[in-house]
């Protein structure tokens, strides 16, 4: 499939890129090799092949929660840079 300057421009403001002149040749290009390789994707016999929904086979086990006791809050303020009796202190970044 042959790919105009025009179709190349509308994808790449619907993607908000902006390209230069020589970058949308290249570009082109590069686009027509990927739908080239979807065509050649079309032409594989898939009869009979289930349909790949995982990469592997493997099963995700993960480990039993277990209840642990947390920091103090006497041990997690010991290093902050500046912390009051039971808060940290940091700059503000909200202003009215």
């Amino acid at each position: 499939m042959k790919l105009n300057k025009t179709k190349v421009q509308e994808l790449a403001h619907l993607a908000r890129l902006e390209f230069s002149d020589e970058e949308l040749i290249d570009i082109s290009k590069d686009l027509e090799k990927i739908i080239e390789f979807c065509d050649q994707l079309k032409s594989v016999d898939t009869q009979g092949i289930d349909p790949l929904i995982y990469l592997s086979d493997e099963i995700n086990v993960l480990r039993e929660d277990q209840v642990s006791a947390g920091l103090k809050k006497e041990d997690a303020l010991k290093n902050a840079p500046a912390s009051d009796s039971d808060y940290f202190k940091v700059p503000k970044v909200i202003s009215k």
